[in-house]
């Protein structure tokens, strides 16, 4: 199946077990999971992760009626199948859900896809999202907070975050789409610094990485902010 809207990542595509120990470092105190437990509880619902990558969220939600993964990278179905007995993983994207039309209650999107920008319109992924799902369903897109916390930031200082939409442009965008926001502040926490090292190096240019590592010699993790767009069917 083609899948024109699919762009690789380079982060966990590129490096999917540094990717991994990245997973393993996010929101250690749970803040992040209540806030998608707020926006859309998915208890007893059937619930769509779309880009679920190599799977390392898709066991967080064993209290769901169904759990289904869509990735578009083929390289990564192998892991998110073996991930956990309890979802089924499919090929497909954003734009290309293979669902039936209302068949899901909650749809997760996690820093896939919808990042609007000027150069980049996600309609059409939205459209397909309304498609499988039931009426009053619940799209929730994670996103990161371009104002707020130490990864804002890296974010601002890094060139090649500018095409995800460094300013209010997203955030406006989902507001016209009848979206509401919240922002949730968390944080990344590594078991070492080299460990940190070496995903701040995954994530950002060289030499945004090596200046805020050496701005901050005995960190291990850093202030994280999330925006989360929560987005109902009619």
């Amino acid at each position: 199946m083609t899948l024109e809207d699919f762009v690789p990542a380079a982060n966990q595509g590129g490096n999917p077990a540094l990717y991994e120990i990245e997973n393993q470092a996010i929101d250690p105190q749970g803040t992040l999971w209540e806030g998608l437990r707020q926006a859309a509880d998915w208890r007893q619902k059937v619930l769509l992760d779309l880009g679920c990558g190599t799977g390392y969220w898709l066991p967080k939600y064993a209290d769901a009626q169904r759990v289904i993964g869509i990735e578009p990278d083929e390289r990564l179905l192998e892991a998110a199948r073996a991930r956990t007995g309890r979802a089924e993983v499919l090929h497909g994207s954003a734009e290309q859900i293979p669902l039936a039309d209302s068949s899901v209650d909650i749809v997760h999107a996690r820093f896939a896809y919808f990042f609007p920008s000027e150069n980049f319109d996600p309609s059409a992924g939205l459209l397909e999202v309304s498609r499988v799902l039931r009426p009053g369903g619940r799209l929730v897109v994670i996103d990161n907070d371009h104002v707020l916390g130490e990864f804002a930031a890296l974010l601002r200082a890094s060139a090649p975050a500018a095409a995800q939409g460094r300013d209010s442009y997203p955030s406006i965008w989902w507001q016209q789409k009848g979206a509401a926001t919240v922002a949730i502040m968390s944080a990344w926490q590594f078991q070492t610094r080299e460990e940190f090292e070496q995903v701040l190096h995954l994530e950002f240019p060289a030499d945004v990485a090596a200046e805020w590592l050496s701005s901050h010699p005995e960190s291990s993790g850093l202030s994280y902010g999330y925006l989360l767009h929560s987005w109902t069917k009619p």
